[in-house]
């Protein structure tokens, strides 16, 4: 019996000390901890909101944000406190450097272009991308996930994809893919001479078929179903990550679970399927390898700079995703400013007409295209596809004089910086393209006060494709149709990963 007796008081030990380590632990992350970075912030010099207990301040994002969308804005530029309410309260009430709190954890936000630009060009690591929730794993999209050695290896394999050489050699691509839409809104014009459409619609399907060709060498039909797959994922992971995270929920079969798994499982078979047929195809000889899947398998050949079949779905994730949502939202927005202001319209019409006609523009006319240029950076500005960006300290680490925990959260309202008169001007919620006319550098009181693709060694790779196709859409446009905003357009900018029209964009087409 005494060793019987000895095993249970061993278990009964070991069971109170589980108890008890649960209980500190659990005491140590909900109260403990928080309330120890909230006290050396705030010794920092540094305002913002009080810990509250497990959720932080995201019941107050939630609350403002559903407010928010819940009406839309006057037909303005000034989207700030709609698109970003919390954090653009944070900064008028609490100065351009400011704390809350992402549930139990402190999330800096930082509106200093100086600071943001310390961040930003980091090259020690000291600031990386915030871990994920795991359920936000199942939407990965490749390089803009990775850190450290793993990253510079993936980012030097995928940059001969976007050099100058390699943009021009997609302009047939390009050219074929905004023939295909300006000749679907003639056929719809055809009748009628001028109608009413959702424009969003019609370059979401636009921007996939261009990335569908020029990555992949497919069309917008085979890659159809993806891309409807990847923005159902965005919007149940973004739904996870506004969450309270418990370890081992992911795995509980609920409904939406489930269907973040079976989302996650049908993706990656898909393009597990393409990428198959793109290396036999390769094999065979029986197509060139210029795309960028083509130039990521080769990659994968090479021993010494491998990279896996999973490495090659997260890349082909990231370009279907990135690819489409961004330039399909800033197309967008550029006809929805152009309806707004149709003394730019004119401009704009008369520079393309005047150095083309109606003959589909080549590079050298789509490099020369000065002033709708500088009307895509203004669009850039009032309406970026991405709002802010994110880091996160891996270590105590010293910001502008500040002393700052590892483990902190940082927020760089970029929209914020776009829209700050000290700048831009008291113009600065004026549409004015004018602002450009001397180049990006020179458009802004500070040279670094605009960050539309980011900054520093993680600035988006495919910033000339975006800007090429950009440029020959809207220049492509401006030559056959004039447009007009409809009486049933809404304006309700708002983000769902990217800054987009709530209620879509209701556009007149007239063709011409």
């Amino acid at each position: 019996m005494e060793p019987q007796g000895f095993i249970l008081k061993s278990l009964v030990s070991s069971c109170v000390a589980l108890v008890v380590y649960c209980v500190v632990r659990v005491f140590y992350v909900i109260w403990w901890r928080p309330k120890t970075l909230e006290n050396h912030l705030k010794q920092q010099g540094i305002r913002g909101t009080s810990y509250k207990l497990v959720y932080g301040d995201q019941k107050e994002m939630t609350r403002m944000m559903k407010e928010a969308w819940s009406k839309p804005m006057a037909l303005n530029h000034r989207i700030a406190p709609r698109v970003t309410p919390f954090f653009h309260h944070m900064v008028q009430t609490y100065g351009n450097v400011s704390v809350s709190w992402k549930k139990t954890s402190p999330n800096l936000t930082i509106a200093d272009p100086e600071l943001m630009r310390f961040i930003l060009t980091d090259k020690n690591g000291d600031f990386q991308k915030p871990p994920l929730n795991p359920l936000a794993t199942l939407l990965s999209l490749g390089l803009s996930t990775l850190e450290g050695h793993k990253w510079a290896k993936r980012r030097k394999l995928i940059t001969p994809a976007f050099h100058h050489d390699k943009i021009q050699g997609m302009m047939p691509a390009f050219s074929t893919t905004c023939c295909n839409l300006v000749d679907r809104l003639k056929e719809l014009a055809s009748s009628h001479g001028s109608y009413e459409l959702d424009i969003a619609a019609e370059f979401q399907k636009f921007s996939a078929d261009v990335i569908s060709r020029t990555a992949f060498g497919s069309s917008y039909e085979e890659g159809k179903k993806i891309f409807e797959l990847q923005k159902e994922q965005a919007v149940l992971v973004l739904e996870a990550a506004q969450e309270i995270y418990i370890p081992g929920l992911r795995f509980v079969p609920t409904r939406k679970n489930k269907r973040r798994y079976e989302l996650d499982n049908e993706i990656k078979a898909m393009l597990g399927d393409m990428i198959h047929k793109k290396e036999q195809a390769m094999r065979n000889g029986e197509l060139e390898d210029g795309d960028l899947l083509g130039l990521l398998i080769q990659c994968k050949q090479q021993v010494e700079n491998g990279i896996s079949n999973e490495d090659l779905i997260e890349e082909c994730k990231l370009f279907y995703f990135a690819g489409q949502e961004t330039t399909a939202n800033w197309l967008t927005w550029a006809i929805v400013l152009l309806s707004m202001h149709p003394n730019w319209q004119e401009k704009a019409r008369e520079e393309v007409l005047q150095t083309c006609g109606k003959t589909t523009p080549d590079l050298e006319i789509i490099n020369h295209l000065k002033i709708v240029s500088m009307v895509l950076h203004e669009v850039l500005r009032l309406y970026p596809p991405v709002t802010g960006l994110y880091r996160y300290t891996r270590k105590k680490t010293n910001i502008g004089g500040m002393s700052i925990p590892a483990g902190v959260d940082i927020f760089l309202p970029t929209l914020l910086l776009h829209y700050d008169p000290k700048y831009w001007g008291d113009d600065v919620e004026e549409f004015k393209p004018e602002r450009f006319s001397e180049g990006v550098s020179k458009a802004s009181k500070d040279q670094m006060a605009f960050y539309p693709f980011g900054w520093g060694p993680r600035f988006c790779l495919g910033q000339s494709f975006a800007m090429m196709e950009a440029k020959l859409a809207l220049a492509m446009l401006l030559q056959h149709f004039s447009f007009e905003l409809s009486p049933s357009y809404t304006h309700a900018p708002y983000t769902i990963i990217t800054l987009q029209p709530q209620h879509g964009a209701a556009i007149i087409m007239h063709q011409i």
